[in-house]
Formats: structure tokens, C-alpha cells, sequence
């Protein structure tokens, strides 16, 4: 190279200096108003504002509105029909299904899933489109409405197939009652195998409803133990008119007032 040929050096004044950089101020976006705004604190306020609401809305309703309450759990009752809440009766009524249940049960509560699950998180990175329009990204749009239309046919399914009175009466909070264990009425009781359905305290456990509290005249109450009811087949009393009197007599006066 010769002399006076070499590489120059040009600064340029459209760079600033990097000892003289300006503050992190929020842009002026005044110019565009109602179409944009500083996320910080403009945007976040509001956010945490409609947030406030929300949550002030929801204790207030926890508040006028006690929960539901079901009976202390007992691990002995194995007729105790177990149901999530609403937002997992999708998965609930998956593994009701014949290959996502019994030996095929890790299918269902994990396979199946873990893959719906997984497309939905790869579905970004699948389909990486400049495009916001939900026609112009058919992979992502595809994957969002096929798990919604799967999660909404399954919870509706869970719903329209269970047996809601029998749920109602399984997990329903029945009052102590001091049980007279040597009464006939009792002994009738346990000589029909009516306790090994209803509980040795007559609670209930199940499909079956307690025997407190019924509301039932003797005579319904023999109606019943004759010609049985919902999931009671009929012909469970095997005794005789006056057993089944002092039967039916005795759980009528079963009330835990």
C-alpha cells in the first residue's frame, strides 16, 4: 500500500456518543391518540385496575355464597364416585373411555395429553408466519380449534352422562344421630343386608342415600323396601308384613332433631 493511499476513518453525527446516551424515557404518543399508549405505567394501571375489580367481585361472591361442602372423606367407602370441578371434566370423561382407561389408564392421564398439550406449545414454532390473520396461519389456527372443540365435546360429555342425583347424595352432609344398635328395627335392618348399602350408621355411602332424615312416612318407607327405588332393586326385605312395619316405623323416626 502506498503512502497517502491507506483506509480513512469518518465519524458519523448520527451516531451518538456512547458517554452521552439519553435517558430510558417512555415515548410522547400524543400525536396517536387512542391507538397506542406507554406500557409502563399507563397500560399496567389499567390492567391492574380491571384486575382489582375482578378480584374484589369474586370475594364478594365467595362471601354471599358458602361453597359446597361434602362429608369428611372416607377411604373405606369404595362406592364414592369421585368428580373434579368443571374445568377438568374434559379429562375426567377421557379416562371414562375404553383404550384411555383400566390397563390403558397411563394413556389417558398421560400420553394423550402430554401430545395435545405439546402441539399446542409447538404450534408458534411450527407456524412462525408474520401473518396475524387466523386464515393466513392454518397449522396454528387448526391445532387451537381441533383442542377446543375436543376439550368442549368432552366436557359436555362428562355432564350430559353422569349421574347427578346419586353425586347429590354421596358426598351430602347428613347430622350424627344417636343409633339405637339393639333396637328390632336395627337388627331387621342388618338381617337384610340393608347396612352393607346404606353405612353402619345408616349415613349413606355412594349411590346410596342416607336413611336420616328421609322424610318418608312408614308407609312410603315399606313402599320402598317392597318395590325398591332408583338403584334399590325391588324384593330386598325378605321378612314378614309386621317385620317390614316395625322396619319401615323404625328408620321414618330416624331424624337428627
Amino acid at each position: 500500500m502506498h503512502r497517502g493511499k491507506g483506509m480513512k476513518f469518518v465519524g458519523d453525527s448520527r451516531v451518538p456518543a456512547m458517554d452521552h446516551r439519553k435517558p430510558n424515557i417512555p415515548k410522547d404518543y400524543s400525536e396517536y391518540p387512542g391507538k397506542t399508549e406507554a406500557f409502563w405505567p399507563n397500560f399496567l394501571l389499567k390492567e391492574w385496575m380491571v384486575g382489582a375489580v375482578f378480584l374484589i367481585g369474586f370475594l364478594c361472591l365467595t362471601i354471599a355464597h358458602e361453597p359446597p361442602l361434602e362429608k369428611i372423606a372416607d377411604p373405606s367407602d369404595t362406592a364414592y364416585i369421585p368428580l373434579p370441578d368443571w374445568y377438568f371434566l374434559f379429562l375426567y370423561q377421557l379416562l371414562k373411555y375404553t383404550y384411555a382407561s383400566g390397563p390403558y389408564n397411563a394413556v389417558g392421564a398421560f400420553i394423550i395429553p402430554g401430545l395435545a398439550f405439546g402441539a399446542l406449545l409447538l404450534a408458534p414454532f411450527l407456524d412462525r408466519g408474520p401473518e396475524r390473520r387466523p386464515s393466513k396461519r392454518p397449522l396454528a389456527t387448526g391445532f387451537m380449534l381441533l383442542a377446543v372443540a375436543a376439550t368442549v365435546f368432552l366436557t359436555w360429555q362428562s355432564v350430559a352422562t353422569h349421574d347427578w342425583e346419586a353425586a347429590a347424595n354421596q358426598g351430602k352432609i347428613v347430622a350424627e344421630v344417636d343409633i339405637d344398635t339393639n333396637a328390632e328395627g336395627y337388627k331387621l335392618l342388618e338381617a337384610n343386608t340393608c347396612t352393607s348399602c346404606h353405612g353402619a350408621e345408616l349415613a349413606g355411602g355412594g349411590p346410596n342415600p342416607a336413611l336420616i332424615d328421609t322424610g318418608l312416612t312408614p308407609e312410603e318407607i315399606a313402599d320402598i323396601a317392597k318395590h325398591g327405588t332408583g338403584n334399590m332393586p325391588p324384593g330386598m326385605f325378605k321378612g314378614t308384613d309386621e317385620e317390614l312395619k316395625v322396619l319401615a316405623e323404625f328408620i321414618s323416626g330416624l331424624t337428627s332433631k
